[in-house]
């Protein structure tokens, strides 16, 4: 099951080796201690729809870290152009707060163009062609992803080098979860169709609010409020539908005052 396991994640991210963890942190950390073992020393991270560990792991191994200015979570590509060199690692989530996707390929180039090193965290964007791209491609199976077995993690890659230094430096004893994440992972493409079901639904619903990435594919609604009244209203339309939300500003999803509906958490 486990070798089953591993051709379908080769297949959604279009990489030859996968390595599996015990979660998506675990993956994120040896992620970015790969690249400063290959000697990439400076970081940049989006200022918002990232994760939470990022940064955490960033001052944990002394990176040089740097928050770039983007749109609502999705990278400007003429900012990026102008920070990155051969020492440079960047970590970003193709699908930041699950909203929009990031120009994946764009960035892509670029990054091989200067000698970057991609990392590329698809927890959200797993089954999108954006999930195919970076020297690293990065995931959570944790609760309320696409891929929600509630344990695991995994990184893809090309290099077939990369496997020694991570088996050496992870150690931990994997549980046997591979016949629980293949059902998942068989059963994704109808679960992204769900979920942009109800994501185009729920946008219609709400044609009047200011929906950030409003045209873009993404898997939550993320509706700006510039008011109390404002929000109560978004607040109330999710209790009357059954969503659950969040409020912002919030780095994981947006640093503006807005309500995130998490349509991700829908089984």
């Amino acid at each position: 099951m486990k070798n089953e396991c591993k051709n379908i994640l080769k297949k959604l991210t279009a990489k030859k080796y996968i390595f599996f963890t015990d979660r998506g942190n675990s993956s994120i950390k040896l992620a970015l201690k790969l690249a400063n073992h290959l000697g990439k020393s400076k970081l940049f991270l989006q200022d918002q729809g990232g994760w939470i560990t990022y940064e955490q792991f960033a001052k944990k191994l002394k990176f040089e870290y740097e928050y770039l200015d983007t749109d609502y979570g999705l990278m400007k590509v003429d900012i990026l152009n102008k920070h990155l060199d051969k020492y440079s690692v960047l970590l970003i989530n193709s699908m930041p707060g699950y909203v929009v996707l990031q120009p994946m390929e764009k960035i892509s180039a670029l990054c091989k163009k200067t000698g970057s090193f991609l990392i590329n965290d698809v927890s959200g964007s797993i089954g999108t062609k954006e999930a195919k791209y970076g020297d690293l491609v990065i995931g959570s199976f944790g609760r309320w992803k696409p891929v929600n077995i509630e344990y695991g993690g995994f990184i893809a890659f090309n290099n077939k080098s990369y496997e020694k230094f991570l088996k050496d430096n992870f150690k931990k004893q994997l549980k046997d979860f591979y016949k629980d994440l293949h059902n998942k992972l068989k059963s994704l493409p109808e679960r992204l169709k769900n979920f942009d079901n109800i994501n185009k639904k729920v946008k219609k619903q709400l044609k009047d609010f200011d929906v950030i990435h409003r045209d873009s594919k993404g898997i939550n609604v993320i509706v700006k409020t510039d008011s109390p009244e404002r929000k109560a209203e978004v607040i109330d339309f999710c209790k009357t539908y059954g969503y659950e939300f969040t409020l912002c500003p919030r780095y994981i999803r947006v640093l503006d005052e807005a309500v995130s509906i998490e349509i991700k958490r829908r089984n």
